[in-house]
């Protein structure tokens, strides 16, 4: 189904990628007001026959159906000679996470883009979970005063559709991103350890620490060998704490109550006790929809909040120093943003 989008014309979409997410993007693409899906490239084919558009085997026959713009959905290796040959070709892009498994081809993508003067997007997806979006809003109105520290958990089984990358690229992007966007304030500083049990090349699981550039204190507890599915990002500051679960979409407020206390040696002490606790009512809109509605209004040229590549090539810097932080066992400072991968340096 497509609507006529408010600036008179229905946009013509296609997508790249045919895997678990890609399917996704094809279900909200084939209903999205304002968008036809015209086509889907794919090598291996739709093997299940519910795509409701042309599949074709090469990026080329694609590109031939005159696009606005494209999702790329394809392994995180082929980001970015995927993303190279739409922005030649005039595409606009929106590139799932991570945006490259290298900061060097992330740089390469993003140059090529704005080279052209294209809309192009990454598809952080938590960023518009009702939750954190939630969540967000309430920070930037103070309601909990001076944030103290980010705590991050999540683990799960292993998704057996990632073939290329480790959890620190795959599922850690994630909470580096969203960390990032709800506080509004940059990392400066890394310190990870990982493991891999699985036997497969890249990491399964990682601890991280870190820091942002107001004395944030951050946490990341990544992995995907655990039968235990959780998504939980915890903010602690000076009126209290609140939790969010992506898994649900849920927002939870734990207040301070005031310490009272008649014992001399304890006055001296600031601490907190127990105080209200509050679930909040937030309407749950499908995030992957959100993400591509704010992604069409903007190839519309409309003002829209999208994940824009250079934010894309942020979290790939930072991921990138908890992978080199890992490797040999120091503590890495993260430059501000908009560097490159040499302003990646080792301290401690």
């Amino acid at each position: 189904m497509s609507v006529v989008s408010g600036q008179g014309r229905t946009l013509r979409a296609g997508l790249i990628g045919l895997g678990a997410m890609g399917r996704n993007h094809a279900r909200v693409l084939s209903n999205l007001d304002g968008v036809e899906l015209v086509g889907v490239a794919d090598p291996a084919g739709d093997s299940t026959g519910t795509v409701r558009a042309p599949v074709v085997a090469t990026l080329a026959e694609l590109i031939a159906m005159k696009l606005d713009y494209a999702v790329v959905a394809c392994p995180t290796a082929l980001h970015e000679q995927v993303g190279l040959e739409l922005a030649a070709n005039g595409i606009s892009a929106l590139i799932e996470k991570p945006l490259a498994q290298s900061v060097e081809t992330a740089q390469r993508l993003v140059a090529a883009f704005e080279a052209a003067g294209l809309v192009a997007g990454v598809g952080h997806i938590e960023r518009y979970n009702p939750a954190l979006q939630n969540l967000r809003s309430r920070l930037e109105a103070g309601e909990l005063g001076e944030v103290f520290q980010v705590v991050t958990r999540r683990q799960g089984p292993f998704p057996h559709r990632i073939a290329d990358v480790g959890v620190v690229m795959d599922l850690a992007t994630h909470d580096i991103d969203l960390t990032s966007w709800v506080t509004g304030r940059e990392y400066t500083s890394v310190s990870a350890r990982t493991v891999s049990r699985s036997g497969r090349l890249h990491e399964d699981m990682v601890a991280a620490v870190g820091q942002l550039a107001d004395g944030t204190m951050v946490n990341h507890l990544v992995n995907w060998l655990s039968p235990l599915k959780e998504r939980s990002t915890v903010i602690t500051g000076d009126r209290g704490c609140f939790v969010a679960d992506t898994l649900t979409a849920d927002l939870t407020f734990y207040a301070n109550a005031a310490i009272d206390t008649e014992w001399e040696a304890l006055r001296a002490f600031r601490g907190v006790a127990e105080g209200d606790m509050v679930r909040y009512a937030i309407p749950k809109r499908e995030p992957l929809l959100v993400e591509h509605e704010r992604f069409r209004d903007a190839v519309e040229g409309k003002e829209s909040d999208i994940v824009t590549l250079r934010q894309g090539l942020r979290t790939v810097q930072v991921a990138a120093a908890v992978l080199q932080s890992a490797t040999d066992g120091s503590t890495v400072s993260v430059a501000p943003g908009d560097r490159t991968v040499d302003d990646l340096s080792t301290t401690g």
